[in-house]
């Protein structure tokens, strides 16, 4: 049975206004048919679908699922994952920042965060970060919660296998399409016509046979397409972003690689993202970007 496979734009503080939201789809042959979109309002609701999804299931998340070694070395913490993350989610988010600033408060200009092995490839933000993007607090709330509903997560966490998590990274795959280009903003004031071409064109290229450089283009209906092209927060083509990386994820494994594409080599305290350095693919464009 083909995996369902599932794309996740994560939000550490969703509401209404600003929800998770889910891309769920299936692979056919080199496409990835788009077939729905769902908005979940609060981490409860997340932690429920994570507990009941339908399985089996490949998901790509966006959020970090790993600390940099090198930071977790420095505070003393756990370097096995599972109890790393459960000092992890011991701590407030005021006890994170704190602990973090201290840590960057001693480093030089230049080098005040620490990154993780697959930052550099995937041009991400460091995992430690707590503000713009604050994806420290993003781990915070999801990796506990993927952790308590028994998700697989290759190289990290041995876990139920019809239920397989991804570190996954939309702004990779969408920079390997459009270069930087802006294509989203929260902020209303921004949200212009300049970015809603950026959204059309990055939509056009991901239906493209051969644009990825991932051997993988979306399939989507006309109105689906139009909410991903009208999303000005840009969050549903995030997570139909995941999909995709999730897809070819999930057609490593279908090939026989057990880490789903993951590197080898990948540092089982930090994690890697998927795609970011997969098996003839480069999809970094030189610059690095926030997450």
């Amino acid at each position: 049975m083909a995996p369902l496979l599932a794309g996740c734009d994560f939000s550490s503080s969703p509401t209404r206004r600003k929800p998770i939201v889910l891309a769920l789809g299936q692979l056919d042959g080199d496409a990835v048919v788009l077939q729905r979109l769902q908005a979940l309002e609060s981490l409860q609701d997340w932690g429920d679908w994570l507990r009941a999804p339908p399985a089996p299931v490949v998901a790509g998340f966006d959020l970090p699922f790993g600390l940099p070694r090198e930071l977790v070395q420095a505070l003393g913490w756990p370097l096995q994952w599972q109890a790393c993350m459960a000092h992890y989610a011991g701590l407030t988010r005021a006890q994170i920042r704190d602990c973090f600033a201290a840590f960057c408060a001693q480093r030089p200009p230049g080098g005040k965060f620490a990154h993780r092995a697959t930052d550099g490839p995937a041009g991400s933000s460091p995992s430690m970060k707590w503000v713009n993007p604050p994806v420290a607090f993003m781990m915070h709330a999801g990796v506990p919660r993927l952790i308590a509903a028994g998700w697989h997560l290759p190289g990290l966490l041995e876990g139920d296998a019809r239920r397989v998590a991804l570190e996954a990274y939309p702004g990779l795959l969408a920079r390997a399409l459009i270069g930087r280009r802006s294509y989203k903003s929260d902020t209303r004031a921004k949200q212009s016509a300049e970015r809603l071409a950026a959204r059309q064109d990055l939509l056009a290229r991901l239906q493209q046979p051969g644009a990825t450089g991932l051997e993988l283009h979306l399939r989507a209906g006309a109105a689906l397409c139009d909410v991903l092209v009208q999303d000005a927060r840009g969050d549903c083509l995030d997570a139909v972003l995941c999909l995709v990386q999730a897809a070819w994820g999930a057609r490593r494994h279908a090939t026989g690689d057990a880490l789903y594409g993951l590197p080898e080599g990948l540092d089982p305290l930090e994690g890697a993202i998927v795609t970011a350095q997969g098996q003839g693919v480069d999809l970094r464009p030189g610059a690095t970007s926030a997450r």
